[in-house]
């Protein structure tokens, strides 16, 4: 049931691969809900995902940008205020991916080159996207930014490697540049804390398939689907979200205040 939720906002999705992906789920949600947006990824990841099927079905301009590349972030914010038609109520910034962790080296063997490239993408880059739309004055006020993060951030998870300092570097720049675009223009940060997900980048982690079942233990609402996550983002660029800012919001069935549960007892 669609609430119209998002009637005339406009706004940009960042990470769409394919069918799977959260924020391919949420740039269907956010349509069903009357909103308008243009969809990017990086070059390379246009030629892997599906974007321009994603794009077709939700009547959306596909722009290419590399997250990390300023030029490129200063050409995505220009071309979507002219598609759409004016400034930005809202962005989804759904981009981490670790060289580390796809190359399965140990946190005790990381490669600090990759391990840079690690927080550019997974964490400098949000900060480069708020930065891009301030200087370009591309937002408009009460708008809303969300991120992406896991409560890795939080916790030692070792299969995670950097990415866990990628998503605390996520989560901070969230507090730090919420409170500098409340002040000027009401516009809120956020960080979303999502359950352990069936996407690409999930299942890339090692042995995710059983820390899956386990956080599904140890939730009492069982894990997030991504359609779930797709639903709490909408939520969130909605107006009935005003007054939230910097703020790492846990969306994970109960995970992140559970201790222990009957399912893990019995399973142990």
């Amino acid at each position: 049931m669609a609430y119209n939720l998002l009637q005339g906002k406009k706004g940009i999705v960042f990470g769409a691969l394919d069918e799977h992906s959260i924020a391919w789920k949420a740039a269907k949600k956010i349509k069903e809900e009357g909103g308008s947006f243009t969809l990017t990824n990086a070059p390379i990841a246009l030629r892997m995902g599906k974007i321009y099927e994603l794009a077709a079905s939700c009547q959306a301009t596909v722009i290419p940008a590399d997250a990390t590349a300023i030029a490129d972030l200063e050409q995505l914010f220009k071309e979507s205020v002219e598609i759409l038609g004016g400034k930005i109520d809202f962005i989804l910034h759904a981009v981490g991916m670790s060289p580390n962790v796809r190359k399965n080296r140990s946190y005790g063997d990381l490669n600090y080159d990759w391990f840079l490239k690690t927080l550019d993408i997974s964490a400098l880059s949000f900060h480069k996207v708020m930065q891009t739309a301030e200087k370009l004055n591309a937002m408009n006020e009460w708008g809303s930014i969300l991120g992406l993060s896991y409560i890795a951030a939080q916790r030692t998870f070792p299969d995670y490697s950097d990415m866990a300092q990628a998503k605390a570097m996520l989560e901070s720049i969230a507090r730090s540049y919420g409170y500098r675009l409340g002040k000027q223009n009401n516009v809120r940060v956020n960080t979303i804390s999502q359950s352990p997900t069936h996407t690409k980048a999930g299942n890339g982690v090692p042995g995710f398939d059983k820390f899956y079942e386990y956080a599904h233990k140890m939730s009492p609402l069982g894990n997030a689907s991504a359609a779930s996550c797709a639903d709490y983002i909408v939520l969130m660029f909605s107006d009935l979200s005003r007054m939230v800012t910097m703020q790492n919001l846990m969306h994970d069935g109960g995970f992140s205040s559970s201790g222990i549960t009957e399912d893990i007892i019995q399973m142990l």
